[in-house]
């Protein structure tokens, strides 16, 4: 069964989508506010979270951003904003996907479904490369563990990744020292059965950059090729 954590400060629409969704084999567990969903975190195992971004107290963005910093979990955002920068903002910040309010149940369910299957097969298809390659590999002091899906910094910090984030790290560090285009990251890292838009592969790479302290000024790791793509330029130890 999936687990499902919905934070929203809307009673109705908590009961609504916890009767919805349950319909489609998911227990959910519905809290108001971004106090009441850490303690949930704290407490239980959830498979996906759904987080509105207008709350009483920390906003959905803010949760979004912490929660991110901590879990790979993917977060779907309930947005009554359809403008593109709430959206751009979103998954700047982290989330997996978006979906803008009034929505149809039935659309909301599809979007859970599509991002659990995205993230089981990121994973299966992970498992199966483990097998075959180091767990860990290095480049330019860093170190990746394939298995936690995380960075270790030079100076020995540990980096979370988001699930896209891991991805495009991947695949760089799988093609190093050639000049990749954004229509392949985007196919490699985030799929295309999800909602994509010019500038998505752009601020992957940006929230990349910053997990890396890869200066977008003067880039060491992610260097821009001016109308190509992007280029990983570094020795990659195995």
């Amino acid at each position: 069964m999936i687990s499902v954590l919905l934070v929203d400060d809307d009673i109705h629409i908590r009961q609504l989508l916890k009767d919805y969704l349950s319909e489609f084999g998911m227990s959910v567990m519905a809290v108001a506010d971004g106090k009441l969903m850490v303690e949930a975190l704290g407490s239980g195992s959830f498979d996906l979270v759904i987080l509105d971004l207008m709350l009483p107290g920390e906003d959905g963005l803010t949760l979004c951003k912490e929660l991110r910093s901590k879990s790979d979990i993917p977060i779907l955002m309930l947005t009554a904003r359809g403008e593109t920068m709430d959206r751009i903002i979103g998954l700047e910040v982290g989330a997996d996907d978006y979906i803008v309010k009034p929505f149809e149940p039935r659309e909301l369910v599809a979007r859970i479904q599509t991002i659990l299957r995205r993230v089981k097969g990121s994973r299966d298809s992970a498992s199966q490369k483990e097998k075959e390659q180091e767990k860990m590999v290095s480049f330019m002091g860093w170190h990746l563990n394939y298995v936690l899906r995380q960075v270790i910094s030079p100076i020995g910090l540990v980096v979370p990744l988001s699930n896209a984030e891991f991805r495009l790290l991947k695949v760089f560090i799988e093609h190093p020292c050639r000049v990749l285009t954004r229509d392949f990251l985007l196919d490699q890292a985030r799929g295309r059965n999800m909602d994509l838009f010019d500038r998505s592969i752009d601020l992957l790479v940006s929230r990349l950059r910053q997990k890396l302290d890869d200066d977008p000024r003067t880039p060491a790791l992610i260097k821009t090729v001016r109308g190509e793509g992007y280029m990983f330029d570094a020795k990659v130890e195995r």
